[in-house]
């Protein structure tokens, strides 16, 4: 599902797959700003200091995703034991505690909450002649599959 660069659409639809699909782990994917070959993994989302204006010119009430929400939530998954065990051929892969403060950050922060820490943000990098579709959707698997193994839902 591709989420609006809009703060509450994002966050409309974030409740509505909490709510309606109640996943085991909602997987997000935002693209990183830089140009640099790198896969960042996301350990946690910040409630506030959303300043940066949306597509429709806009942000968030108070400037943060949930009104009186905790100041950061962690994922249930540790990005750090991920990161230690596995490796990416062709792709360099590190950690972030720092999803950016926009939609990225704010749609990973909004799922944590909803979706009890059972959620994971990563940022990859645009298309490339390196970094072809078919490579990053093989990447992506290989590392969701082991988030997957971490929550201990490999037979899912």
């Amino acid at each position: 599902m591709q989420l609006p660069v809009v703060y509450q659409k994002a966050k409309e639809q974030i409740i509505k797959i909490w709510t309606t699909l109640q996943p085991l782990l909602a997987v997000h994917v935002g693209l990183a700003s830089s140009t640099t070959a790198l896969i960042i993994l996301e350990q946690c989302g910040k409630n506030k200091g959303y300043h940066e204006r949306d597509a429709c010119g806009l942000h968030p009430e108070g400037a943060c995703c949930v009104l009186d929400g905790p100041e950061k939530i962690e994922s249930a998954i540790n990005m750090k034991t991920l990161w230690k065990n596995i490796s990416v051929e062709g792709i360099e892969i590190i950690l972030s505690r720092d999803a950016g403060r926009y939609i990225c950050d704010y749609t990973y922060y909004t799922s944590l909450y909803y979706g009890n820490g059972r959620a994971a943000f990563i940022h990859v990098p645009p298309l490339s002649e390196s970094i072809t579709a078919d490579f990053l959707g093989k990447a992506l698997q290989t590392i969701i599959s082991a988030m997957l193994e971490q929550c201990g839902m490999d037979h899912v």
